[in-house]
């Protein structure tokens, strides 16, 4: 069942995932004063965050993140909500787990059902929206988790491993920041405005989620700038390491340059070379060659550059 219905204290709470056409023509005939650009609003994925404001109801859209454990990506996931007078109605895909839990502890627990819906249907607005805010933190948390490993194996030798996990953390923390940016507005314009339609002085309530919502773009910030560095970190590792290998084969490189001029010149099969008739020769050369090879070698590590 996608569209629910829960009635409290002369206030209805109208829940509905994963909206289909004719979810939406069943809100829209027991609410006939909503807007039709609304109602089709909410069968869109795409919508930006904003509060259209009407005679007597908001129009709230809102995203907020989610984390996928399946592909370890982190995604948004869009409300849309009409609120006035002695009403709430909610219209999500269901994957945004606070709303989820908000509805069905209301339905099961009369406590929570007192606690959400007593004070009207401004105050429950808050209440879930409250919630949907602090969900943020324990994703906060996970990304930070996940930058302590990075941290942790950055020089343990698996640059591939380490470069993929910075990757997608980043990319994480770009979809978070998107994602948080614009609630903020929404936020504030909950905060500094009244509607004669929405009763309660919820001014301080609104200015704590405000205040939430900037914690959580400060942690992400930080959270960013470490990722940053651990790029740069790992990016300044992978470079010595590449020049390491580099010097090292340009070091065999010069030893063997000598040592290939002389196979060449002997390579010719010309009699009047030293020691061509010689009958030790092909010991005498190799032992040059061996002297020439440990001389180079010897020289390099007194130099430093081994």
């Amino acid at each position: 069942m996608s569209i629910e219905t829960l009635t409290y204290n002369s206030i209805t709470w109208t829940d509905i995932k994963e909206p289909t056409a004719k979810d939406i023509e069943q809100l829209r005939q027991h609410y006939p004063f909503f807007h039709p650009l609304d109602l089709e609003d909410c069968l869109s994925k795409i919508e930006r965050p904003k509060i259209d404001e009407y005679e007597n109801y908001l129009f709230i859209v809102m995203h907020f993140p989610f984390f996928n454990k399946v592909t370890r990506r982190l995604e948004r996931s869009e409300v849309d909500i009409f609120i006035g007078r002695g009403f709430l109605a909610t219209v999500s895909d269901g994957t945004l787990r606070p709303l989820v839990e908000d509805f069905l502890n209301c339905q099961k627990d009369d406590g929570i059902r007192l606690q959400f819906m007593s004070r009207g249907s401004y105050y429950l607005l808050y209440m879930l929206i409250d919630d949907l805010v602090d969900y943020c933190f324990p994703i906060l948390d996970k990304e930070n988790l996940n930058i302590e490993g990075i941290e942790e194996g950055i020089f343990d030798g698996n640059a591939g491993q380490i470069v993929r996990e910075i990757s997608i953390v980043r990319r994480n923390l770009i979809n978070f920041r998107r994602t948080i940016k614009p609630q903020m507005k929404i936020l504030a314009n909950l905060e500094r405005k009244d509607w004669e339609f929405l009763s309660g002085d919820l001014d301080v309530y609104w200015g704590d989620v405000s205040d939430h919502t900037v914690q959580i773009w400060e942690r992400l910030e930080d959270l960013w700038d470490v990722i940053e560095g651990l790029s740069e970190t790992i990016e300044s590792i992978t470079s010595h390491r590449i020049n390491e290998v580099i010097k090292i084969l340009t070091i065999f490189s010069v030893i063997m340059l000598p040592l290939s001029v002389i196979s060449g010149i002997y390579g010719m099969n010309i009699r009047q070379l030293p020691l061509a008739s010689h009958p030790l020769s092909f010991a005498i050369i190799l032992g040059i060659m061996a002297a020439i090879a440990i001389g180079m070698l010897a020289y390099f590590r007194r130099a430093g550059w081994l």
